[in-house]
């Protein structure tokens, strides 16, 4: 089976944003390109002053089987960054403290609260948000609540 890894963009925040999950996840940052990595190549284009600094490539472990990716959108390579609902991480804890930790870190100075981390019909923990760099998060604890 394939494995499934979330692959997040930024606007010139990301190696914050990996420094501030590393923290979240106690999990280190196994590596990062930056843009300025890049060897110029004859032919190819030059580096935008926008790409300068900002991150090509990052990630980190959220256990075995899961990595958390991302990267800084530069325009200067004719892309945009467009920031929105349509996509969640929804992390599923394996207890109600493990639910109430995630939430108070990932929470913090967070953009959007749809939902405060409390029960609901279909878990014992349910949290909905927009983090401070405009990633959605759920953070989800079925425990009794088992569907079906």
């Amino acid at each position: 089976m394939v494995k499934i890894h979330a692959y997040l963009n930024f606007d010139g925040t990301c190696k914050e944003a990996f420094d501030f999950y590393s923290q979240v996840f106690s999990s280190p940052v196994t590596g990062t390109y930056f843009y300025d990595d890049m060897p110029s190549e004859p032919g190819s284009p030059e580096l935008p002053e926008s790409a300068k600094g900002k991150v090509m490539h990052t990630s980190l472990a959220l256990n075995d089987t899961t990595m958390l990716m991302g990267s800084d959108v530069v325009e200067g390579f004719g892309m945009k960054l467009n920031n929105g609902n349509a996509t969640y991480i929804m992390l599923d804890a394996k207890d109600a403290e493990e639910a109430r930790t995630l939430h108070q870190a990932l929470s913090k100075d967070a953009k959007v609260m749809e939902m405060e981390l409390g029960e609901t019909f279909f878990a014992e923990q349910f949290s909905s948000f927009e983090d401070k760099f405009g990633i959605y998060w759920m953070i989800h604890f079925e425990g009794n609540k088992k569907m079906g």
